[in-house]
């Protein structure tokens, strides 16, 4: 069969939904020698943010729009126009859309579409208006129409199912992986090459990653972080690329006095990112909300002691692995990282409990499912 799948995401966003897209197209083709895929995308930009996105295979055909992302979402989500998918593509016997949104296809073939979280919808705040906006319009209208839905854990399920009353029938959980290269790193010359790479010094440091925007809860983070500075030698490093509303993070920073000991570092490599977990005195992710949490199962993999927010998907996720608070406790936070990083007894018990929760999820064993699921649209 010839299945069409939108990797757009996979060429224009190193993180998030960029990474997720990558690893499970990557795991689809590796598991499966029948079927064709046709790779769909948007134009693509002049510099990808990594490095060989998209695998290379006998069975994969990639044909890019001559239009890019901005002027397809203007024909395709805002004026509508019923311009199919397989004008780029060709003729296809299933498309499926791992980014919110379902572009018009030809015929009756089945549509899958991934619908990662609704923070939108229970933090409309922490997003600039016009893009709650289109979200409030555009995913509804593709989950409308599309034949299934794949939702990234339960408690994204179950928003689909209360908040827009999907029918349960119709959304499926299909758990993201962890890739093998998130393992501990103990070279020293590795952790060395990664901090003169970043700029971080010799001086211990808690870790956080995730994109740029208020959603991660960084700025409490960074206030229950500030009572440490004067106890403890760690410095506070966070990685992860501009997204949005981040310039009062940054302010929050210079009103705690924590220049010196506050570090946003970008983006990081993909092949750089086990060796900074590996050498963070703790993970933290405070994060208001999350359709998976990606991050919490890198850092057990990598042999790292996890503190995260007990919100939304994330207990789902990390088990009885990480040590889970409210994420607007700021008290909690700063006492909970006060006492692991003062403890390394507890430290020890979370990675054991990390490194076997992070084996439970596997790219491979979440591409076979979604095959699975593709046998099953092709049948009706």
């Amino acid at each position: 069969m010839k299945i069409g799948i939108d990797v757009t995401a996979a060429l224009t966003q190193g993180g998030g939904i960029g990474r997720y897209t990558r690893e499970l197209v990557n795991a689809l083709v590796a598991v499966d020698e029948t079927n064709r895929y046709q790779f769909f995308s948007a134009k693509p930009p002049a510099i990808l943010p990594v490095p060989a996105p998209l695998p290379q295979s006998e069975n994969v055909t990639y044909h890019p729009a001559p239009l890019d992302e901005r002027w397809l979402y203007r024909l395709w989500y805002r004026m509508r126009l019923p311009l199919p998918v397989q004008w780029v593509t060709g003729k296809l016997d299933l498309f499926h859309s791992p980014d919110f949104v379902l572009p018009p296809v030809n015929g009756r073939i089945p549509t899958l579409l991934t619908v990662h979280d609704l923070s939108f919808i229970h933090y409309p705040h922490v997003f600039p208006d016009r893009l709650v906006s289109y979200l409030n319009q555009v995913v509804p209208w593709s989950i409308g129409r599309a034949s299934h839905i794949l939702a990234d854990s339960e408690a994204t399920r179950n928003d689909l199912l209360t908040i827009w009353q999907v029918p349960p029938e119709k959304v499926t959980v299909l758990y993201s992986g962890v890739h093998e290269r998130f393992q501990p790193v103990t070279d020293m010359l590795k952790m060395t090459a990664v901090r003169q790479k970043y700029h971080l010094a010799e001086w211990p440091y808690l870790l956080s990653v995730g994109t740029l925007q208020p959603r991660k809860n960084y700025q409490m983070l960074i206030r229950a972080f500030a009572p440490l500075a004067n106890k403890v030698p760690h410095h506070l490093v966070i990685s992860g690329g501009k997204g949005w509303l981040y310039d009062d993070m940054m302010a929050e920073v210079v009103r705690q006095g924590l220049a010196d000991r506050v570090h946003f570092i970008g983006f990081v490599d993909d092949a750089d990112l086990p060796t900074l977990y590996s050498d963070a005195s703790l993970f933290v992710f405070p994060s208001l909300y999350e359709g998976f949490g990606l991050p919490l199962l890198e850092a057990m993999g990598c042999g790292t002691a996890v503190l995260t927010s007990n919100s939304s998907s994330l207990p789902e996720v990390a088990g009885n692995a990480a040590q889970q608070l409210p994420p607007d406790d700021q008290s909690a936070w700063t006492n909970a990282m006060l006492a692991l990083l003062s403890d390394p007894s507890q430290r020890k018990v979370l990675v054991r409990a990390g490194l076997n929760q992070a084996k439970i999820f596997s790219w491979q064993e979440s591409a076979r499912q979604l095959l699975k699921i593709y046998a099953q649209l092709l049948r009706t």
